[in-house]
């Protein structure tokens, strides 16, 4: 299959509602078709690692063809350069967190992309910076605290940010790598109760719900 058979198959499965919807999630549906993502992940699933077929839906430009590009590329064979070019094509949050979680996330670029990104100029490349915190928090269970611990002071700096998808995902970060277990825990709740100190709005919401959230958590 090529780059024009999978559209296909993609057009098949768009719903005109769920097409509607999409707006309702704060997300541009101008490119796309209306195709949920867990019918994207089953085409992913069938598909399997395809990385030249991951370009090409890539270069497409549409939604759910991005989306499904990131499930199928080879992280061994992502280069920085293709990250930096993916990430500056970024035009809404869930291509933003589904490219960072399913494929980022797994290059051995990810951490110095997250430093790299958290102080970017575009707001969903900037996303992208603390989106790939929260994954690896998430997803690498190899990850020594060290990597970590060197992210919250990236957290309490841009905690000012008052951009609605940036603030969120400083938060998730931030809430992300407190769970991970009982040492970072209350490294980041002392991150959260410094960052309710600065006077932003941003910062003052992003600590609230951290503390909120991790003040719960059991710390074993």
């Amino acid at each position: 299959m090529d780059a024009t058979d999978i559209i296909d198959l993609l057009k098949e499965k768009a719903d005109t509602r769920y097409h509607t919807g999409m707006q309702r999630f704060g997300i541009d549906n101008e490119k796309a078709l209306g195709v949920s993502i867990p019918e994207v992940r089953k085409l992913a699933r069938i598909i399997k690692k395809d990385h030249e077929l991951a370009l090409q839906l890539w270069n497409t430009d549409i939604h759910e063809a991005r989306i499904l590009a990131s499930l199928i590329a080879d992280p061994k064979l992502v280069t920085p350069q293709l990250i930096d070019s993916w990430a500056n094509e970024f035009t809404s949050w869930d291509i933003c967190d589904q490219t960072c979680g399913n494929l980022f996330d797994r290059t051995p670029y990810a951490i110095e992309k997250a430093l790299e990104f958290s102080e970017h100029d575009k707001e969903f490349v900037k996303r992208a910076g603390f989106v790939l915190m929260a994954a690896l928090s998430v997803h690498d269970k190899k990850a020594k605290d060290a990597v970590f611990i060197k992210f919250f002071p990236i957290i309490e700096r841009e905690a000012w940010d008052e951009r609605n998808f940036v603030k969120k995902a400083v938060n998730w970060a931030l809430r992300q790598i407190g769970k991970r277990n009982g040492t970072l825990l209350p490294m980041a709740i002392q991150c959260a109760e410094r960052i309710s100190q600065q006077n932003t709005r941003a910062a003052k919401w992003i600590a609230r719900d951290a503390l909120r959230e991790l003040r719960e958590v059991p710390n074993k």
